[in-house]
């Protein structure tokens, strides 16, 4: 089963991932991609690359015919996309191609989480109460968690506070579970408020030997979706996290386990009681964090695995170390129910003084669309201890220089920094309970330092761009005449900006503030302001300045001097949040609607986003319908 070239059947950052160990291990490597990937960092990283047709990254006969065309002898699936599709494992396996997971009957079996938690009741692993009919959920008690019996990623997943809710929440996650996995079975479980999200890594080979590599804690989650994880949990007792090891051992051996999988429980932070959840029979997202503290590389593993070969260690010698933290970063609005975005990254660069690993599928310059999933990258540390794994997080994301669309790279931040995180206090209400700020919060003496950089930054380049009298300064007039102004927007406000140039570089401000401009390249200023110096990294583009700062970067838009007449939203009217497709309309023209009704529920990235009423009144205009493809800020309705 020796084979020396890989098809990867997937995209973006976890393409690059498995591209990086491939190439280490001297394995030719071969990426697939769409014509909106055409340009993506794991296209040109690959040794060969495929364009994809009709169906894109789920058309599983296109792959294999791509497998084929390239002299592929096997094909690793990623995460997402076809990686639990049994159906497409066996037909890997059919055309003699080696598959990268474990077989299909298991992809199968675990798929089905109401197969799989049968499974669990006969290994003696504790469950809890669930049922796939409706009309039984009160017997469970509310709240109640509706789950896609085929999915995972937050896809088909809802929680149902009161009985009047159930009936819309089975509705909409059976839409949502069958437009992302093609099968609407949902079922209903108790839902426990206060609890962890743990899950522990599992390595089973071919000859029968299964270990697990420890527990990762993914409980910090928006939209049922993890953002940050990390390994070790700090809750889980000694005592705990070998039971769930046990458990999670005793569980794969029963199925005869192969390759890299996730066995995922949930902890009652209160009783210490521990539930099976489910089992991910692929690659998880979030799984640098185990290789970080163990030491062991998981693409290798299955690689090494998919060869024949047999593990090289055993669960006693697995040893872990210090602790090790990963923060999801995506295109999305924390302040807008972190809904997903869309634009251009006008600047995507890490910055090596802050140690972190970067597993990222996009550059300065790349699209993100509606395509596919927001997550640009995954960030993550490693340190001797807790703390400073997530001191050196926050300042890997700070001093990285990105904009051009919005992320949740300050609330990420936010988040690391509270003294709850801190302390470990991490359970699954942590965002609703800490509240971290979502946005980064500027004061006057900040913005005035920003609105300065992004002012001289102007100045300059008017300035060197400038074709004739480059030797006078800048503002020289032989006459009285008023200071330079410029006029910025941040966050929908003004701000105006006035200086004069005393000399030799020196600008004096409206603020009563100073400036000094040492240097300056292509990249960034090296100024003092204010008697504070440091490099700032600027990129402009169109109006949008993005301006560098040692907490972060702030996007500034550049007023223009004479304002040309604009369109004006009715009023009343409701406007889509993010762009996407109209899958359900809940009104018509002249009904009346009251504050908290759902009106239009839209799909975007294969999750559904329900746009509510904000107040009572009455539909007087509605401008879309059913199918329809809407943009961001697009006018929806009138409600008056």
């Amino acid at each position: 089963m020796i084979f020396d070239s890989l098809l990867i059947a997937n995209r973006g950052e976890i393409a690059c991932r498995i591209i990086k160990t491939a190439k280490e291990m001297g394995i030719r490597s071969i990426a697939i991609y769409v014509d909106a990937d055409k340009d993506a960092p794991f296209v040109n990283q690959a040794d060969e690359s495929i364009r994809l047709e009709d169906g894109g990254y789920l058309n599983g006969n296109q792959i294999i015919e791509a497998a084929k065309k390239t002299g592929a002898q096997a094909i690793h699936p990623g995460y997402g996309f076809l990686s639990e599709n049994a159906s497409f494992a066996r037909k890997v396996k059919k055309e003699n191609i080696i598959w990268i997971g474990p077989s299909p009957n298991v992809i199968s079996v675990m798929g089905d989480k109401l197969k799989a938690k049968e499974l669990a009741v006969k290994a003696d692993v504790p469950t809890l109460p669930m049922t796939s009919k409706p009309n039984e959920a009160k017997k469970i008690g509310y709240p109640l968690l509706i789950k896609a019996a085929a999915g995972g990623g937050g896809k088909g997943m809802r929680i149902v506070d009161k009985e009047k809710d159930l009936r819309e929440s089975i509705i909409s996650a059976q839409r949502e579970a069958k437009s992302g996995f093609n099968d609407e079975r949902i079922f209903i479980e108790r839902y426990v408020e206060k609890s962890r999200h743990i899950e522990i890594q599992i390595l089973g080979d071919s000859f029968g030997n299964i270990v697990h590599l420890g527990e990762r804690e993914c409980s910090i989650q928006r939209r049922h979706q993890k953002i940050i994880e990390e390994s070790p949990s700090p809750r889980i007792s000694d005592e705990v996290r070998k039971n769930m090891g046990d458990a999670a051992v005793k569980l794969a051996k029963q199925i005869k386990y192969e390759s890299a999988g996730t066995v995922e429980f949930l902890f009652d932070d209160k009783t210490e009681e521990f539930w099976f959840l489910e089992v991910n029979t692929r690659l998880q997202v979030e799984h640098p964090v185990t290789e970080e503290v163990t030491g062991i590389d998981l693409v290798s593993e299955q690689l090494k695995i998919a060869r024949g070969e047999p593990l090289e260690f055993s669960q006693e010698e697995i040893t872990w170390t210090g602790s090790s933290i990963e923060a999801r970063l995506y295109a999305e609005d924390p302040n807008n129910d972190f809904l997903p975005e869309i634009g251009t990254l006008i600047a995507f660069e890490k910055n090596n003084s802050a140690e972190a690993r970067w597993d990222s599928g996009v550059k300065t310059g790349t699209i993100v669309g509606t395509d596919f999933d927001p997550m640009l990258a995954k960030i993550i540390t490693f340190a001797t201890n807790r703390t400073d794994a997530a001191s050196k997080l926050a300042k890997a994301l700070e001093s990285a220089h990105i904009g051009g669309l919005k992320t949740n790279r300050d609330f990420l931040i936010n988040c690391l920094k509270t003294k709850e995180f801190l302390e470990g206090d991490t359970t699954s209400d942590f965002i609703e309970r800490v509240n971290p700020s979502r946005k980064l919060e500027i004061n006057k003496a900040e913005i005035e330092h920003i609105t300065a950089i992004a002012a001289m930054w102007i100045q300059q380049q008017n300035r060197n761009n400038s074709n004739v009298a480059k030797f006078m300064p800048s503002g020289w007039t032989n006459g009285r005449l008023p200071n330079q102004k410029i006029a910025f927007e941040f966050e929908n406000k003004e701000y105006i900006v006035e200086y004069k140039q005393q000399n030799n570089n020196k600008f004096l401000f409206s603020f009563n503030k100073e400036a000094f401009i040492y240097s300056m390249d292509k990249n960034g200023i090296d100024l003092v302001f204010d008697s504070k110096r440091a490099y700032s990294r600027v990129t402009v583009a169109g109006s949008s300045i993005l301006v560098h700062m040692p907490y972060g970067d702030i996007m500034l838009e550049l007023k223009p001097r004479f304002r040309m007449p604009g369109t004006e939203t009715a009023i009343g009217g409701l406007v889509a949040p993010m762009p996407g497709k109209v899958i359900d309309l809940k009104v018509k023209k002249g009904k009346k609607v009251k504050a908290g009704d759902t009106l239009v529920i839209l799909e975007a990235m294969k999750m559904e986003h329900s746009i509510k009423a904000s107040e009572d009144g009455t539909v007087s205009e509605l401008f879309i319908s059913i199918n329809d493809q809407v943009e961001n800020g697009a006018l929806l309705m009138v409600v008056k």
